[in-house]
């Protein structure tokens, strides 16, 4: 049995370039060689490989084999490869990141973080990105610890001096029930209501903000670190609580929960900030993220009227 034997990157790139291109002149045109030089190259190729690539008798144009075709798929993959692996070395020589690690609040609103993904695998290519979402206090202290190197954070990352900022937006947190909990069902809900009912608790999974509560008016709770599970149960009217209000506007214009009028408990504004270790700043595509994430922030419609959380 035969064995082919190994081509070189530049015989590869000169076959793709005849097919791109159609005629062997024309892929000495785009790789600034001669003619003989590609006749010569793709002569080499085919030998290596023990294959014809192209069939040249009784046509202008080189069309390609069965088996050209067949190689094709696989020149291409290992040319995109090397592509890829010359722009990694670029960026890394320049000082782009290979990776960045990015921990998320889980209030940001989910729209804004996928087109903000969206847009950095456009402007990064070769960067690969680790996602974490978190709650509370999680995101400074995965941050603190270096498991990500910049954060999207809501407001418990003030006061740690270890850690810069710059705002980045801010999205309403407003309290609600399902239509047939007994909150839901009042018309005017008196002041201290909402003490006599569960509420449901968004928790985070660090040491970061252990024992603290943030909004917590109910001696009765159930305490989640999964903003939908929270979502979940609110749905099934087992108890009320606080919910970015981007996240729930469909269920409020469905009934499917309301928007509690609690008069000693109206809500209040989640403020974000893009947050990273003073001592380690963020590279060029984590810099990018940051001020993406602060530009987008800019457009925050805030409700009158609700205090900061």
């Amino acid at each position: 049995m035969a064995n082919p034997g190994t081509p070189t990157f530049d015989q590869l790139r000169i076959f793709l370039a005849i097919v791109d291109t159609g005629s062997f002149a024309a892929a000495g045109r785009k790789l600034n060689r001669a003619v003989s030089v590609i006749s010569y190259g793709i002569g080499n190729l085919e030998a290596q490989l023990g294959l014809t690539l192209f069939e040249r008798e009784g046509t202008r144009k080189p069309r390609l084999t069965l088996a050209g075709r067949a190689v094709l798929a696989e020149a291409r993959s290992v040319a995109l490869g090397i592509d890829g692996l010359r722009a990694k070395v670029k960026g890394l020589l320049e000082g782009l990141e290979a990776e960045v690690d990015l921990a998320v609040d889980v209030m940001l609103p989910a729209e804004r973080l996928a087109k903000t993904l969206r847009a950095f695998a456009a402007e990064f290519p070769t960067v690969q990105l680790r996602l974490h979402v978190e709650a509370l206090g999680a995101v400074t202290a995965m941050v603190l610890d270096g498991t990500a190197s910049i954060g999207l954070s809501g407001p418990l990352f003030v006061g740690v001096e270890e850690i810069e900022s710059v705002s980045a937006g801010a999205v309403p947190l407003v309290p609600v029930a399902a239509p047939d909990h007994p909150l839901g069902r009042m018309a005017r809900i008196a002041p201290g209501a909402g003490r006599d009912h569960i509420q449901l608790v968004l928790t985070d999974r660090s040491h970061f903000t252990e024992g603290r509560d943030f909004s917590v008016v109910s001696p009765k709770t159930w305490r989640l670190a999964d903003l939908g599970a929270k979502h979940a149960l609110l749905r099934e009217g087992i108890g009320w609580g606080n919910m970015p209000l981007p996240m729930i506007e469909p269920d409020l214009v469905a009934g499917t929960l309301v928007r509690l009028d609690m008069p000693d408990h109206p809500g209040g504004i989640y403020r974000f900030a893009g947050i990273w270790r003073r001592d380690v700043p963020p590279g060029p595509a984590g810099a990018w993220l940051i001020d993406h994430f602060a530009r987008a922030g800019l457009e925050d419609y805030l409700h009158a009227g609700l205090p900061d959380i």
